[in-house]
């Protein structure tokens, strides 16, 4: 209950500023282009997902639906810009084992304030999909870092390539820009089913169907 409380509260503030932010400083400017990542075969799921999902089951339970990517305009992308700069300004990074006393990996909302990298892109992800964008364009994302360190991204699937939402940027980044060693993410249909990605292989392949811009 008081979880909750906390989640919601967290939730309305931070929403109320993006939306302020977003209406007074969206401005054009050309959009990027990236690549697709190579998508491979079914592998294991985190351990911090499962457990994510044993926690907060209704976050989880969605059914299997159709790949859809999103339809990258100035006015998504500058949403997806400022929800990137928003969290990362509104979490205080801390890393998991000072956070919950542990070394499992431990996922979750930044029910105080405070988190690592999962921590950071769930945000994300609930965010965006409070506003409107599609649960299968928004992949939670295992890779390893410039220091070869596990870490956690969000990759948003667009018409216009792959990008990724990262607490260590500011920036939103074309996925094979950032330098690092992608491992695995979520199936775009299932998000319990997690796929193999392939890092040294990028393709122009066609895209989803797209969802018309939140």
């Amino acid at each position: 209950m008081i979880a909750g409380l906390l989640r919601l509260v967290f939730s309305a503030c931070l929403m109320a500023v993006i939306f302020v932010a977003w209406t007074v400083s969206a401005r054009a400017a050309p959009l990027p282009r990236a690549s697709y990542a190579s998508v491979g075969p079914a592998t294991s799921v985190p351990y911090g997902w499962l457990d994510f999902c044993q926690r907060e089951r209704s976050e989880c339970s969605g059914s299997v639906l159709p790949a859809l990517d999103v339809n990258l305009t100035q006015a998504t992308f500058s949403k997806l810009d400022h929800i990137n700069r928003m969290v990362n300004g509104a979490i205080e990074p801390v890393t998991n084992l000072d956070h919950w006393g542990t070394m499992l990996d431990h996922w979750d909302y930044p029910l105080d304030g405070k988190g690592d990298c999962k921590v950071f892109a769930l945000y994300k992800r609930k965010l965006l999909m409070d506003m409107g964008f599609p649960r299968q364009a928004l992949l939670m994302t295992i890779v390893r870092d410039l220091n070869d360190e596990g870490h956690a991204i969000l990759t948003v699937k667009t018409n216009r390539g792959e990008f990724v939402l990262d607490n260590l940027s500011d920036e939103i980044r074309p996925w094979d820009s950032t330098g690092y060693r992608f491992i695995k993410r979520q199936s775009q249909e299932d998000p319990n089913v997690w796929v193999a990605l392939d890092p040294d292989a990028a393709t122009q392949v066609q895209t989803a169907a797209q969802k018309p811009t939140p």
